[in-house]
């Protein structure tokens, strides 16, 4: 039964045009994009480029049976499957006072040799969540960022062009 499981999962994937032989390169830390705003504190203060690189490769590879490789940049014309992301806005306002409002937006593109087969915009918001009252800015900003790697882990194992994920899909 398992293996039954196993060869539709393989064959699922395959369609998709992502099956578990490919590797996904992937930049760490993913960039702020060139026009991106984002504020002094959360470039400093917050580790959202690495986290966010990471959450992509956890979720991929745990929840999707991707192979997700970093590169400290990617380049869009490289042979095999090149994911060229980047953060696009990150807010961080408010605080355990009166109350958390974060987001992060990322962009992506995915080539295959060169060739553009995905794109997306993403984003993720949280007020904090359970006790956000004792959660730090950057904690909260880490929600967003996690839940963002998730959704671009999904996209990723069947991508499609100009798809909206997170709270804009």
């Amino acid at each position: 039964m398992k293996n039954a499981a196993s060869t539709l999962m393989t064959l699922c994937l395959m369609a998709s045009g992502l099956a578990m032989a490919d590797t996904v390169t992937i930049p760490k830390p993913v960039p702020y994009a060139d026009d991106a705003l984002i504020a002094g504190k959360i470039k400093k203060e917050c580790d959202i480029q690495d986290q966010l690189a990471q959450f992509i490769a956890e979720y991929g590879r745990e929840d999707h049976q991707l192979d997700v490789r970093f590169a400290n940049s990617v380049a869009v014309d490289a042979a095999g499957l090149v994911l060229d992301i980047h953060i696009k806005d990150a807010v961080s306002e408010g605080n355990p006072f009166i109350g958390h409002r974060k987001s992060t937006v990322a962009v992506g593109k995915l080539y295959r040799d060169g060739e553009l087969i995905g794109s997306f915009t993403g984003r993720r918001n949280s007020m904090g969540g359970m006790f956000a009252g004792y959660k730090g800015s950057c904690s909260v900003l880490g929600r967003t960022v996690r839940a963002l790697g998730e959704d671009i882990a999904k996209w990723l194992a069947a991508p499609s062009i100009d798809a909206l994920l997170g709270d804009l899909g």
